[in-house]
């Protein structure tokens, strides 16, 4: 079957999450004066974004008996999106794919202006055919109906598709379940049991992914 489409996480994936939320934890402490410890501390409370910062900040406050009020803190986090910085490789390899005739699509859970920037800043907006952000469409990974409107807008079927993402619940387990094949970007949690359809060292690796099957079909 011929590849028409590859659908790509975000966070952990495209975007550099990692690198963007220590650029913005730098000013985070310098700003307010924090002290040393709290950002590996909410580095590892906030657990990949998976976790509410409202709740982590608040924990932080508690832990370091901070004279801060937490909503002020929390008041500051938007602006992490300012320092928002692609995954190496990611910009060749979405030039590519469309090089190659494959539409691209971004599937994310998350706020609208928060993702919209965030793939604004990361220069990925003009390198991708459609971007879904879970808060805008009403569904959230890994529900199977984000994944089916994503092939449905792009106007491709599952068979035809490839997903590509960092977490085993969201990016392979989920995708798996509606008919795509899923690869793994082994960037944040590990597995618990998925079984990616491929595990890629870096996005480089999703070209002879994605492209294996056809070239394999076509020989």
């Amino acid at each position: 079957m011929r590849l028409r489409a590859v659908l790509f996480d975000l966070d952990g994936t495209l975007h550099d999450r990692a690198v963007t939320l220590r650029a913005w934890l730098a000013g985070h402490v310098r700003q307010f004066g924090l002290p040393d410890g709290y950002a590996e501390r909410f580095l590892a409370l906030e657990d990949h974004g998976y976790r509410p910062k409202a709740e982590v900040i608040l924990q932080l406050v508690q832990e370091f008996a901070l004279p801060h009020d937490p909503r002020t803190l929390l008041g500051t986090y938007a602006g992490h999106v300012q320092h928002a910085v692609p995954m190496a490789h990611a910009h060749a390899v979405l030039r590519e794919l469309r090089a190659r005739g494959v539409r691209v699509g971004v599937v994310t859970n998350g706020w609208e202006n928060l993702q919209r920037t965030c793939v604004d800043v990361c220069g990925l907006t003009g390198l991708i055919d459609d971007l879904m952000i879970s808060k805008a469409v009403g569904l959230s990974k890994p529900d199977p109906a984000i994944y089916r409107l994503a092939l449905d807008r792009l106007g491709v079927r599952a068979d035809q598709a490839w997903f590509v993402g960092d977490s085993p619940r969201n990016d392979i387990a989920g995708p798996q379940a509606v008919g795509l094949r899923a690869a793994w970007l082994p960037t944040t949690h590990p597995l618990r049991g998925e079984v990616p359809d491929a595990t890629l060292r870096d996005l480089r690796d999703v070209l002879p992914a994605v492209f294996r099957e056809t070239d394999a079909q076509s020989s």
